[in-house]
């Protein structure tokens, strides 16, 4: 009797399971009958991107660090805690306190402001105390400094004036100098390094042109090799630049150009490609004869131009050997550069308005209250003191990495990007709070020139937009993915056995992360080990749990939009709002580890954990309403996104937290003094920051007193009258003592005093601008 169909149906099912486990398991059998067909897919379909070479130099430069964790979904909070946290060493500590101070003291930013210039002694004192070689090597004559060093001066050089880090940090970061160490010929760094750190040559670096700004890789400045009649090769080179800083007095100009060789005299083809090199400026041809004017700050930012200029062959940076290496180079300095200079300049911006703020709104009263009592100014103080202390937290992060020897291309761009942005939001906020007396420019005015200047810093090295959009996460996506890059790096090769491991690898870990989302979701993170046990260990277990969303729509998102992702630049903006923010948080939390968990600290740190996981969760909303794929996009958008809000990962801080942050800056206590530590405070009473402090420090030591007086009026022991004629009485009545009422005296004048604004006849107010119109003509009549 032959079987029923019915009891074939067990068996015929375990053979076909039996193959199909076969075919996953034997990776000859996997790769002949499954990927082959998933490569083909794959091609046809275009879903992984294609990768020129300028965006593969870009992507390949640098290393990635932490942020890589974030992709897998699954943390390693252990190996995140143990990175190392950079400290003030005392011999630093020296220099902040001793040349750096001096710095400071020798020039307001008023007074710079007022010359359109820093003064000469300020130019002279920078040179000598090789504030333009920092980061060159004691060997060439600079002071050798680390990144933290080079980024604990810019902090407090950034409190005193933005003109002060524009013109040390081009000299420092990305320009001649650092590319020489990287990249130079021993003869090129023996020749130029030890006459930079002097400031016997001032550097500039020019690349940016009128047709090539974000896409620097399309530059037209142009250079043709030819052969001289003296037998030896040089390069003849034409550009035009703009926004060059220091381009107007540099003494050596390092330029970035396409170069050309028609007769392939370096061997390398007759399109050698992007290259850099060092051009004197008292060459024949280059043209430094103008200035920029960027929002009124008085740094030198110029055009330039190249006519004919002829160059030896050797001035190429790193010599022939690196002609067409140019955009490698840059994209290499730039990887953590830009990570150290602009958290540095945000953070002593960020602790100059936390300390500006904090005083104003003791001392300035409204209603018979100091304006910080009042909730509607608590709510922006918060904001100011949160974000200093995630600001300073991600700058000292970053530069421990740094100063490790890592190179985290993608953690400099997000640092780069959230300090500036964040350091706009905290000056706004700075701005409201001060009211007329932030918009009234003079020598007591300590924020209107940071609001002029803050655009400069959210422009320069990357737009923000750009920054944003494309390589925060649009290259990040690539590069510190797990296993995308190598998948693309294998379809390029046709290497099938490659990307048959990879793909399947990555195919195990998207149904490992489909899993841990559903089940940290559930349990809103609970599922998670935290690393620590106090009260930031709930902060940890969220973390996680966003990073395991995070990587799962990653991959949906690839799977999705393939290689058109990265045109979806609102998509991947969205994107990089989650990843900036799993960083930010992060490096919050290694502060307050590596700082010895300060109990005091506990209201900075709670703050901006809620407020980072809050940005995360702001961002997934934006993520799943605008996931515009059929089915998958609906479900994400409707009941995605319904569970996402009614199990939010991060809500906004409480307004009590709120205040008890706000009441920090405005108490002349350690916690305040912490958290604006590094900045440059004069003691100097006749100074604006000055005599806000003194104002402040006596406000508060009269406070006793003060109270005294209320609670003796509310008893009825005091009749109403004028402040004098209550202080009187109260004095004369014993309610307070002689010393008391001298205080109070004491503190009432340095609190009128404090809140003043500048005003000026029309004579100063014309001198002014007749001092600003002979400065502009003696720099044309120099050019």
């Amino acid at each position: 009797m032959p079987p029923s169909p019915a009891s074939l149906i067990l068996p015929i099912t375990l053979l076909l399971l039996t193959f199909l486990l076969l075919t996953l398991l034997i990776p000859w059998l996997r790769q002949r009958l499954l990927t082959v067909w998933i490569v083909k897919a794959i091609k046809t379909m275009k879903l992984l991107p294609t990768i020129s070479d300028t965006e593969r130099a870009a992507i390949e430069a640098g290393n990635v660090w932490i942020e890589g964790e974030f992709f897998t979904g699954k943390p390693n909070f252990q190996r995140i805690l143990n990175e190392p946290y950079p400290q003030v060493s005392p011999e630093l500590q020296a220099f902040l306190d001793g040349p750096v101070e001096k710095v400071c003291q020798m020039a307001t930013d008023w007074e710079i402001y007022q010359r359109k210039d820093l003064p000469p002694d300020v130019w002279d004192y920078l040179k000598q105390e090789r504030f333009f070689g920092m980061m060159i090597p004691q060997e060439y004559g600079g002071l050798g400094f680390s990144n933290l060093a080079y980024s604990s001066v810019m902090v407090k050089l950034a409190s005193r004036s933005f003109t002060h880090v524009a013109t040390v940090g081009v000299t420092n970061s990305l320009g001649p100098a650092k590319l020489l160490l990287r990249y130079g010929t021993p003869e090129q760094k023996a020749h130029y390094l030890p006459k930079l750190a002097r400031g016997e040559e001032i550097p500039c670096f020019a690349l940016t042109e009128p047709t090539a700004g974000s896409d620097a890789a399309s530059l037209t400045s142009r250079g043709e090799v030819f052969r001289a009649e003296d037998g030896k090769l040089y390069v003849r080179l034409n550009w035009k630049k703009r926004y060059i800083t220091l381009g107007a007095i540099a003494t050596l100009l390092g330029l970035a150009f396409r170069l050309h060789d028609p007769e392939n005299l370096l061997g390398k083809g007759e399109d050698v490609g992007i290259t850099c090199v060092l051009v004197p400026t008292n060459t024949p041809g280059v043209v430094i004869n103008q200035r920029h004017d960027p929002m009124g700050v008085p740094f030198y930012n110029s055009p330039t131009e190249g006519h004919n200029v002829v160059l030896p062959i050797e001035q190429i940076i790193g010599g022939v050997e690196h002609a067409g290496q140019g955009w490698k180079m840059l994209m290499q300095s730039l990887a953590a550069g830009r990570g150290i200079s602009f958290p540095a300049t945000c953070t002593g911006v960020a602790k100059l308005v936390a300390r500006v703020t904090g005083a104003y709104s003791v001392v300035r009263q409204q209603f018979g209250l100091s304006i910080g009592r009042f909730e509607g100014v608590e709510e922006p103080l918060a904001r100011i003191g949160g974000l200093t202390y995630l600001i300073d937290a991600a700058r000292l992060y970053t530069c421990g990495a740094v100063d490790n020897g890592q190179q985290p291309a993608v953690v400099s761009a997000i640092a780069k990007y959230t300090t500036t942005e964040l350091s706009r939001k905290l000056i706004n906020d700075g701005m409201d709070i001060l009211g007329g007396a932030g918009i009234c420019r003079g020598p007591r005015n300590l924020l209107a020139n940071i609001y002029t200047a803050t655009p400069i810093s959210i422009t320069v090295e990357g737009a923000n937009i750009l920054t944003r959009t494309l390589m925060i996460f649009g290259q990040g996506v690539i590069r510190c993915h797990p296993y995308i890059y190598q998948e693309i790096q294998a379809l390029s090769e046709n290497n099938l056995v490659e990307f048959d491991l990879i793909f399947w690898q990555h195919t195990a870990a998207f149904i490992r992360n489909t899993i841990r989302v559903i089940g940290l979701s559930v349990t809103r993170g609970s599922l998670v080990r935290a690393p620590v046990r106090n009260f930031s260990a709930p902060y940890y277990r969220k973390l996680a749990w966003a990073s395991a969303i995070f990587a799962w729509l990653t991959d949906v998102a690839l799977i999705c939009f393939g290689g058109a992702l990265k045109r979806k630049e609102k998509l991947t903006g969205r994107f990089a709002d989650v990843l900036s923010w799993l960083y930010l948080g992060t490096a919050t939390l290694r502060r307050f580890e590596a700082e010895g968990q300060q109990s005091e600290d506990r209201f900075f740190v709670d703050w901006t954990m809620q407020y980072a996981l809050t940005q995360i969760q702001t961002a997934f909303e934006g993520i799943l309403k605008n996931f515009s794929v059929p089915i998958l996009g609906t479900l994400l958008r409707d009941p995605g996104l319904l569970l996402l809000r009614l199990n939010s990962i991060g809500v906004m801080p409480s307004d009590h937290l709120g205040s008890q942050v706000a009441q920090c800056l405005q108490k002349p206590e350690p916690v305040r003094d912490r958290l604006t530590v590094g900045i440059h405070i004069p003691s100097d009473r006749y100074q604006a920051l000055g005599r806000l402090e003194h104002a402040l420090q006596l406000v508060y030591q009269a406070e006793p007193a003060l109270q005294k007086i209320k609670a003796a009026s509310r008893a009825g022991k005091l009749p109403p009258g004028s402040n004098e004629q209550v202080l009187k009485t109260a004095y004369e009545t014993g309610v307070i003592t002689e010393s008391e009422l001298n205080l109070l005296h004491e503190a009432d004048v340095a609190r009128k005093d404090a809140i003043q604004v500048d005003a000026f006849t029309y004579q100063e107010y014309h001198q002014q601008n007749s001092l600003t119109s002979n400065k502009i003509a003696e720099l044309a009549e120099v050019s």
